[in-house]
């Protein structure tokens, strides 16, 4: 008695890419990815600037952790997309 899903898209954030990437969804572009890195190493750097900031000046251990997970979380951000037209299937023009 199992039900087929309606849509067979994407069915959480970000699920159109990765490893279990279905048929009809596409990646991102490259200007788009570019953008993601930077925007994602910048953030986790200033995290992470805020992380040593607690460690060493205020002397909160809890802070500083919690900001220095928070800037490894964020620098990794883009390494769950894929880029559009990298695939080696990929019809060349």
């Amino acid at each position: 008695m199992s039900k087929s899903p309606e849509h067979e898209g994407a069915q959480r954030f970000g699920g159109e890419f990765g490893p279990l990437r279905r048929p009809n969804t596409t990646g991102v572009s490259l200007s788009t990815f570019k953008t993601l890195v930077w925007v994602s190493n910048i953030g986790g750097l200033l995290l992470v600037v805020f992380a040593l900031e607690f460690l060493f000046v205020e002397q909160k251990f809890g802070y500083g952790l919690a900001f220095l997970i928070a800037g490894v979380i964020v620098a990794m951000f883009p390494s769950n997309y894929e880029i559009r037209g990298m695939d080696d299937d990929a019809p060349s023009e």
